[in-house]
């Protein structure tokens, strides 16, 4: 058994591309726009996953939008997609300065958690040992659900 990808259905598919490759920093490695389908599937790749993802199926994340308008509910269902980080710090600002909510900050130099454009919860996890505690992240408060 080997892990393909996890589908995420979005209302908007050109703010959860933004979202999810402009701010989070998923790249993404193909398209397939199915008209009778009335329906466009979106695969992205971790940068660290791109290049296997071209030759085998490496971890994606499937955004599929359906064309006729329907509404979803419960956008943490399924729980939440994770993804290791070279520096969480470093990745919390970045996506803060893109104007992105740190719902759960890193005060543990480990774990914080965002939110995308459809309320899927993304966990993001310093790569290797944690990173020493540090403001401002360390007194900054949780917001909203994560």
């Amino acid at each position: 058994m080997e892990y393909l990808h996890t589908m995420v259905r979005v209302t908007d598919l050109d703010a959860s591309v933004d979202w999810y490759c402009n701010k989070l920093g998923l790249e993404e490695v193909r398209r397939r726009v199915d008209e009778k389908g009335r329906f466009t599937l979106v695969f992205l790749a971790a940068p660290g996953d791109k290049e296997a993802a071209k030759t085998t199926q490496a971890p994606l994340v499937e955004l599929t939008y359906n064309w006729d308008p329907e509404e979803y509910t419960g956008g943490r269902n399924f729980g939440h997609l994770a993804y290791r980080v070279d520096d969480i710090y470093a990745t919390c600002q970045k996506l803060m300065d893109a104007g992105v909510v740190i719902n759960r900050p890193p005060r543990d130099g480990n774990m914080a958690f965002v939110r995308s454009p459809d309320n899927i919860s993304i966990e993001l996890l310093q790569k290797g040992s944690p990173k020493p505690p540090a403001e401002p992240w360390l007194s900054m408060p949780n917001t909203g659900k994560w």
